[in-house]
């Protein structure tokens, strides 16, 4: 498979995940969670997808395209650690979590989701769901959509 078939397949994925967690959430109460903006392309899905829930975004830099840009109030600039702390210590909870950090080196994705999994926990509401990339620790991994292989996406209940 191509390098450009494998993004057809994730972005494909992304969107078929998100959606499927939009509508099991529907009666959960709290916020949306998405870790890592880029370019701004899942923040503005979720924005069509979820538009009556305020959407938190974490990221090292503000680099989106203009148009998806989140208000200021609601981007947090830094090390998710910290902004993940930042959003515990407030009283914050969230109903949806997307994780979309990745190195693109294996070894070091799976030990940064490992290391922040603790700090998502403590910030989500419970009967929540975390839609990832990358595997997580301490959260029950759940079936997500029939047309996501399960190795493509991961889906997690907090």
């Amino acid at each position: 498979m191509s390098r450009l078939e494998s993004m057809r397949r994730r972005l494909s994925a992304q969107i078929d995940g998100i959606n499927w967690a939009a509508a099991r959430i529907a009666n959960t109460p709290g916020d949306v969670l998405e870790l890592g903006l880029g370019n701004g392309r899942t923040y503005d899905h979720l924005r069509q997808e979820i538009p009556d829930r305020r959407i938190w975004v974490i990221d090292r830099v503000l680099n989106p395209h203009p148009s998806c840009i989140p208000p200021t109030e609601n981007f947090l600039e830094g090390e998710a650690e910290d902004m993940l702390a930042r959003l515990a210590t407030q009283g914050h909870k969230m109903a949806l979590a997307h994780y979309d950090f990745g190195y693109g080196i294996k070894e070091k994705d799976v030990a940064e989701g490992a290391a922040l999994s603790p700090h998502i926990a403590a910030v989500m509401a419970p009967g929540g769901l975390i839609v990832s990339q990358q595997p997580l620790t301490g959260f029950r991994q759940i079936s997500g959509p029939d047309t996501i292989d399960p190795d493509r996406y991961l889906f997690y209940l907090a």
